[in-house]
């Protein structure tokens, strides 16, 4: 007799439907693990040219795993599943700084702030108070300065730089460093200037230019690579420090940096010059999963360095996708505002002088064949016309000799003056022009005083005709030259407005706003090798994602500068919450 089998046919009855039911929710997309996190009820621009616009997106760990419209994602809710609700409000990917100086910017927040000083009384003034509190013979620091946002000129002043006496009487015992806006001049006291044993004597450096008075005697003025003899002094001065305290301050001076830019935004920096020591210590905070922002790392050493420590130095998502190192750096020139960038032509205000060569064009050209032989991209800082032709030639020389290398997206960091027979070549040797929109808000005012106009409309800033050529054009800061807001880039991009009187610099050259979204974006990523994971909002890409208080995409442009930052998410985590929103 055969045993009786009906309740094994009541099973499968009652089973095979929801194994074929599973089967059929997997084939359309039902998760089997439910996301962590869901954002939706507000507008989402994703930067991803098939699909621009999504009503929702869902998180799972630090990827994106869905976007699209509430019926798509609705699948990822689970029980566990958090809801950001985004009240009407507009969710971008993150933010990416495309060219920056991280540990500067941190430097900056523990020194004197002087770029919204008036004049030079006031940052003597503020001198004066901050030798009151320091003790006798600590280094007083500041940075920001930039003579030609002064509303006067000082007295006994030699190219609008100050050269009287005042720095020495209120700080005679202290020695004084204090770094222009642009990085490239700084103005040393008395003090310092003994202590680095700096004298009329002392020649001018290949790289650099000390500012001297009709006597030939140092004013305390110092550019480029002449800064470097007193600010070497300083430097000395912390060799006391052990080495812990020496991480100590400096995981200080990042902490700082990460967070400013997490409460602007940025879910992803590109830093734009740092030594091996700095990046081991990038590696470190990695390891330690205390580095809240990803950070992607142009090396910064001299040639025989760089030569004997390359090979160790290829990091790429190291970690959680949180480091990559993969660019090699190096200066053409000065800045425009230190009359020391390098043109073909001399400066209308200084005609005795056409800028600086801060690294030759022989040791540049080495540079980049350290790079290429290592697969390194090569990032050249090169803001005058000069400066920017020679760059051009030294990469079509290294291109020539490596025909069978294609795609290796070097950079011209900043491409920010430019002779009109140069703008081609950009598109042409696939060069990447990282520029830095609210430069040229900063610096229009005395643009035309420094070059003149017809230079200036030639190749001033012109984004837009690099543009129209093929060339890529990505946005940055150069923080701490600029706040490193990105708000602030996107409206300096889409206006060209000057302060104060609203003028508007070369209109024809604005972008619009989706080109200038994207700069901040997806440009930033491919120019870095990570278009395929970060800058739109994708699934399978991180889950970089800023929100914002106000639409910038369609509100007033004037009304854009009061846009705030609300949520910060790097890998699916919120690491800034603006507190005025909840």
């Amino acid at each position: 007799m055969l045993p009786d089998l009906r309740w094994l046919y009541g099973v499968v009855a009652l089973v095979l439907p929801l194994v074929f039911a599973g089967f059929w929710l997997c084939a359309c997309g039902q998760p089997e693990v439910p996301a962590d996190m869901l954002i939706s009820n507000g507008r989402i621009l994703t930067a991803d040219q098939d699909r621009p616009e999504v009503e929702a997106l869902a998180v799972r760990g630090d990827t994106i795993v869905a976007v699209g419209s509430m019926k798509d994602v609705d699948p990822y809710m689970g029980q566990s599943t958090k809801v950001l609700d985004l009240k009407g409000m507009l969710a971008l990917p993150g933010f990416i700084e495309g060219h920056g100086h991280l540990i500067a910017l941190g430097e900056s927040k523990t020194q004197l702030n002087l770029s919204r000083a008036a004049n030079w009384d006031e940052i003597v003034s503020m001198v004066k108070e901050s030798v009151r509190e320091a003790g006798r013979g600590e280094w007083i620091l500041g940075s920001g300065w930039h003579q030609e946002r002064w509303n006067t000129t000082p007295s006994s002043a030699i190219e609008r730089y100050p050269t009287d006496d005042a720095l020495n009487k209120v700080s005679p015992e202290n020695p004084v460093l204090l770094t222009h806006a642009s990085g490239h001049a700084l103005i040393a006291n008395a003090k310092a200037m003994q202590l680095a044993g700096v004298t009329g004597a002392t020649s001018d450096p290949e790289g650099g230019r000390i500012l001297r008075d009709p006597e030939g005697n140092p004013t305390g003025v110092f550019f480029d690579a002449a800064q470097e003899l007193v600010a070497g002094t300083y430097k000395k001065s912390l060799a006391g420090c052990s080495p812990e305290q020496v991480e100590s301050h400096l995981r200080q001076v990042i902490g700082l940096a990460v967070q400013e830019c997490l409460a602007k935004g940025i879910t992803s920096f590109h830093d734009a010059a740092a030594s091996f020591a700095d990046i081991d210590l990038y590696k470190k905070l990695v390891r330690e999963h205390n580095l809240g922002i990803r950070l992607w790392v142009m090396i910064h050493e001299n040639n025989e360095t760089l030569a004997a420590g390359i090979g160790g130095y290829r990091i790429v998502n190291f970690g959680d996708k949180r480091l990559t190192v993969r660019a090699v750096k190096k200066f053409m020139d000065g800045a425009l505002g230190a009359h020391t960038a390098w043109m073909l032509e001399p400066y209308c205000d200084l005609p005795e002088s056409t800028g600086l060569n801060v690294e030759s064009t022989t040791d540049i050209l080495e540079a980049a064949r350290i790079a290429i032989k290592n697969d390194f991209q090569f990032c050249v800082h090169a803001i005058g016309d000069r400066a920017n032709r020679e760059t051009l030639n030294i990469f079509e020389t290294v291109f020539r000799e490596n025909t069978n290398l294609k795609g290796l997206r070097w950079r011209i960091e900043h491409a920010q003056h430019l002779n009109s027979e140069d703008i081609p070549r950009f598109a042409r040797l696939g060069i990447i022009a990282s520029m830095q929109t609210v430069h040229c808000i900063s610096d229009g005012p005395w643009v035309l005083k420094r070059i003149g106009a017809k230079r200036a409309e030639e190749g001033a800033y012109v984004w837009r005709k690099l543009m129209r050529t093929g060339a890529l054009v990505t946005n940055g800061t150069d923080t701490p030259v600029e706040d490193v807001n990105p708000v602030s880039n996107f409206h300096a991009a889409i206006t060209r407005k000057l302060k104060p009187d609203g003028s508007i610099f070369f209109p024809d050259q604005r972008m619009n706003r989706e080109e200038a979204l994207r700069a901040l974006t997806i440009n930033n990523a491919y120019a870095a090798f990570e278009e395929d994971i970060k800058g739109s909002l994708k699934a399978g890409k991180l889950a970089d994602i800023t929100i914002l208080s106000k639409d910038i995409m369609k509100i007033a442009e004037d009304e854009i500068p009061t846009t705030q930052v609300v949520y910060t998410i790097v890998g699916g985590k919120v690491m800034y919450r603006n507190e005025n929103f909840q």
